[in-house]
């Protein structure tokens, strides 16, 4: 009988780092290979089935008796379990992110102007969200910034900022609930970012898009992306807070592929990296500090059920964030809120939820939406508790005015917007 594991992506996505995965995948040792992913829970009927070769071909090469030779197996292991196609000496392959090959050229300052407007718009967006911006963010990039990519005039910084512009329209996009049109904004401010030689921007970029591949479910592809974001920090100016955003989403990714170990690792390193030498500072790169860091291991430790530890941090990144953040403080209040139902705390789930009814109610955050009714589902079978059942009372109460007052832009959950 097969033992349940997860999808064997996030099984290798968990080895990447592991000598003995990137050995095997050196020697072109298929069967060390699979007798690591069966290990790690993936049954052999699954590895046969995924590479399509019979349980008998399989338990072959897994003792020794033969070895993988066809180069048309060696792509169909690389494409079923996403191992790189240069851990096994093949070509980059179709699902691998696209990241051009690029040396950090200097970068001459932003102009001033669209400088400004990135921070008016970042400011605007912490407090009031991004469905009431992205309409805005958009209109900008076509009259102010679009024309000048194609002046022979212009320089480098003109492609950063537009990059810059372009990721946060993605991010504006998934908060509105249009991740299919942040996935589109990403890809063309990776390609603007490398255009531009700013190799710190094009990290930050895949760090976006790994946060993104997380919240539509495919934690591999998430993984891909935070390792693609550290390979692009790695050959630009150091900068320890990119490093950090980029461990964390690497922790975050493993964490819910629910690979303990390297997630814990990854965390590791993020904290480290936050805690080195003051950094050197970007212009087009929004802080990832000391909140955004509890922020993120709470929900590192969530995912690996160490409720304990995420509550402590989840607690840390709602003290230290600040009121000017509203989004990100409801966002926080959330992740506690249910941190404190899966620990059996009510009474204090239910006193972080009564402040989350203070969060105003013309927030434009579709994600802020969805987290609060996934907070309700959760507290909903415990509402023979009277606190909590008059929480719910409260909450859905308020839920119905936030709905009017956001009708312009909220769609029912996987609707779209016409």
């Amino acid at each position: 009988m097969d033992r349940q594991v997860n999808d064997p992506r996030e099984v290798v996505a968990g080895l990447l780092d592991d000598a003995r995965l990137l050995s095997a995948c050196r020697d072109r040792d298929m069967g060390t290979l699979f007798r690591l992913l069966n290990h790690r829970g993936v049954s052999t009927r699954r590895i046969a089935a995924a590479v399509d070769i019979t349980q008998g071909r399989l338990y072959d090469y897994m003792n020794g008796k033969s070895r993988v030779e066809k180069l048309s197996l060696f792509e169909q292991i690389a494409d079923a379990f996403h191992i790189p196609g240069h851990l096994l000496g093949l070509a980059r392959r179709p699902w691998e992110p696209t990241v051009h090959e690029q040396s950090p050229r200097p970068q001459p300052p932003p102009d001033r102007d669209d400088l400004a407007a990135m921070d008016a718009f970042r400011i605007a967006d912490r407090q009031t969200g991004g469905g009431r911006l992205y309409g805005a963010v958009v209109r900008h990039l076509h009259d102010h910034v679009a024309l000048r990519l194609v002046d022979t005039r212009s320089g480098p910084e003109v492609f950063a900022a537009a990059a810059a512009l372009t990721e946060m329209a993605g991010w504006m996009a998934h908060d509105s609930g249009h991740d299919d049109l942040a996935v589109r904004h990403f890809a063309r401010s990776l390609s603007l970012a490398q255009t531009s030689g700013d190799l710190p921007l094009a990290a930050h970029v895949a760090a976006s898009s790994s946060h993104l591949a997380l919240q539509t479910g495919d934690a591999a592809k998430a993984v891909q992306w935070a390792r693609t974001g550290l390979d692009l920090a790695g050959r630009g100016p150091r900068i320890p807070a990119l490093a950090a955003r980029l461990d964390a989403m690497q922790a975050r990714a493993l964490a819910a592929a629910g690979q303990h170990t390297p997630a814990a690792r990854a965390l590791d390193r993020a904290r480290s990296a936050l805690d080195a030498s003051a950094d050197s500072g970007h212009p087009w790169l929004s802080p990832f500090d000391a909140a955004a860091l509890a922020s993120e291991s709470a929900l590192v430790w969530r995912d690996l059920e160490r409720y304990d530890e995420a509550c402590r941090h989840a607690e840390d990144g709602v003290r230290l964030r600040e009121d000017g953040r509203a989004r990100s403080l409801a966002l926080s209040r959330i992740t506690l809120a249910a941190i404190h139902v899966q620990r059996h705390d009510l009474e204090a789930a239910v006193a972080v939820g009564h402040e989350l009814l203070a969060t105003s109610p013309t927030l434009g955050s579709v994600r802020v939406v969805h987290q609060l009714d996934d907070l309700r589902l959760l507290l909903e079978p415990h509402k023979g508790y009277g606190p909590v059942r008059e929480y719910l009372t409260r909450f859905d109460e308020a839920r119905r005015a936030r709905m009017l007052l956001l009708a312009d832009i909220i769609t029912p959950r996987g609707g779209t917007r016409a």
